[in-house]
């Protein structure tokens, strides 16, 4: 059997993805995020000798997935170069990612870059039916991308396992408790390769291969929505713990007078900072968020200070994470970015007073995903899963 035709994963219906070796592995995830490079610029990053890489491309072209590209004239003197680049259209990959009640989805191609996107309410939140919309999904969608590959799935939870095994013990917004294959059960469903990831893990590995994480080694971020998410990168590597993600900073208490959340703590991240919470702490009459929030803008009632109670706490939760782990930058993004932007002046004022050098020390990027970038981050994580 020739090497483009060496198929990882077990779907039949799946793309024949080429087993490559190390360094050609190493060689496509350098033209993945630094975008097209002449082979002498790719052997110095990669410290191959030119034999070597000679091998690497060889490799690479023969099974399609780099091509030469424009000639470029990289220094003011010598000869021009050929640029090698990534064929992105060479396999697509599906990108879903769960919520408690939806189902949004991507496909892209090989360098992430997002050729349709969709979003369905979930028939169901248990597993049968998930597993079931999901298999529907991907018989839609192979009709349309012949060329696709593997299936990425991240969700809200606790997700260990090795590749293509992963195992979710629990989902809170989708009420999964126990432990649930859903990889194997995608994967038997679909007859494609399938890589479940925990949300936030999936997100902070997009971004740091992206514009959002370019030219830093170090890089955290925090989401706030339904609930909080934090991920860490250190060296251009996601850290990932025990359970999947860097570290949960549900319940680290930030304001130790502050209210109680569901699980009994005085004055933690979670009861502050949730979209939840700030509507708790805005009280019974306020609404739901969108309400709180556009109170909040309006004037300085009970909705402003829950808002602003939050900014403290997201405040000294940044402040935290800056003196704790030292990145670089911090991106904050979520669907609950609404509470930064209404109390921006408080956030950036617990930043200043906790860490050394102020907030200007402290690269904060506020980014305002949307679930497609979500979806997408799973549709990379099946992208990196074939390049490890």
């Amino acid at each position: 059997m020739s090497r483009s035709t060496v198929v990882v994963g077990s779907g039949s219906g799946a793309q024949a993805w080429p087993r490559l070796s190390a360094s050609s592995g190493a060689a496509l995830r350098l033209l993945l995020t630094r975008g097209g490079l002449p082979r002498a610029e790719m052997a110095r990053m990669l410290d191959l000798s030119r034999t070597s890489l000679t091998r690497v491309t060889r490799e690479l072209l023969e099974v399609g997935l780099v091509r030469e590209g424009v000639v470029e004239l990289r220094a003011t003197t010598g000869r021009p170069s050929e640029v090698l680049e990534v064929v992105a259209s060479a396999h697509h990959f599906l990108g879903i990612k769960l919520t408690g009640d939806a189902l949004h989805a991507v496909v892209t191609d090989l360098a992430a870059a997002v050729q349709e996107q969709s979003s369905a309410a979930l028939v169901a939140p248990d597993v049968d039916h998930v597993v079931g919309q999901i298999a529907a999904l991907v018989d839609d969608v192979r009709g349309r991308f012949p060329r696709l590959t593997s299936v990425g799935i991240s969700l809200a939870g606790v997700v260990t396992g090795e590749r293509g095994g992963e195992v979710v013990h629990q989902s809170p917004f989708l009420g999964w408790a126990g432990d649930v294959p859903l990889s194997q059960l995608v994967a038997q469903a679909t007859g494609y390769p399938v890589v479940v990831e925990n949300d936030v893990s999936a997100l902070t590995a997009l971004e740091a291969w992206s514009r959002v994480g370019a030219g830093v080694s170090s890089m955290a971020l925090v989401t706030i929505g339904a609930g909080l998410g934090f991920g860490f990168v250190i060296g251009g590597r996601v850290v990932r713990g025990a359970h999947g993600v860097a570290g949960r900073l549900d319940h680290v208490v930030v304001v130790p007078d502050g209210p109680v959340c569901e699980r009994g703590h005085q004055g933690c991240a979670s009861a502050l900072l949730p979209e939840g919470a700030v509507v708790r702490n805005a009280g019974s009459a306020a609404g739901d968020y969108r309400a709180v929030i556009e109170a909040a803008r309006a004037g300085d009632g009970p909705e402003r200070r829950a808002v602003e109670a939050a900014g403290v706490a997201l405040g000294r939760l940044i402040g935290l994470i800056q003196n704790t782990v030292d990145p670089e930058k911090v991106v904050l993004t979520g669907e609950g970015l609404d509470t930064y932007r209404v109390a921006a002046d408080v956030v950036h004022a617990e930043i200043d007073r906790l860490v050394e050098g102020g907030v200007d020390s402290a690269v904060l990027d506020v980014q305002g995903f949307d679930f497609s970038e979500w979806a997408r981050a799973a549709a990379g994580g099946a992208i990196f899963s074939l390049l490890t």
